[in-house]
């Protein structure tokens, strides 16, 4: 599957992404500046916080409780569309994903 990560600053980065991994693990693995994800997707940090382009939120899904708590330590300001992209995982439904990410 193809995911779209959309930077502050204008720039789209897009990548394929293998089913079953998560989004914060592809967010890395393709040099996406601003996800970090620094508990490594144990979701126990917000580093990995982006917002689900609105064509995409209901295939997203919404966030969970633990990741509900967690987006409210977010650094950058919590929208609707908030989520964690280790708590997303890519799938052929999710093929052509958008992604925004902000700025920290």
């Amino acid at each position: 599957m193809k995911v779209t990560w959309k930077l502050a600053d204008g720039r789209e980065i897009t990548g394929d992404v293998a089913n079953g991994l998560n989004l914060m693990e592809a967010a890395v693995a393709n040099n996406v500046p601003h996800v970090v994800g620094e508990c490594g997707g144990n979701l126990s940090c917000a580093t990995c916080h982006v917002y689900v382009d609105d064509a995409w939120q209901d295939a997203t899904g919404e966030a969970g409780e633990y990741e509900d708590a967690m987006l409210d330590v977010a650094e950058s300001e919590r929208l609707p569309s908030s989520r964690l992209s280790c708590q997303i995982t890519a799938s052929d439904e999710l093929d052509g994903l958008v992604l925004i990410v902000p700025e920290p």
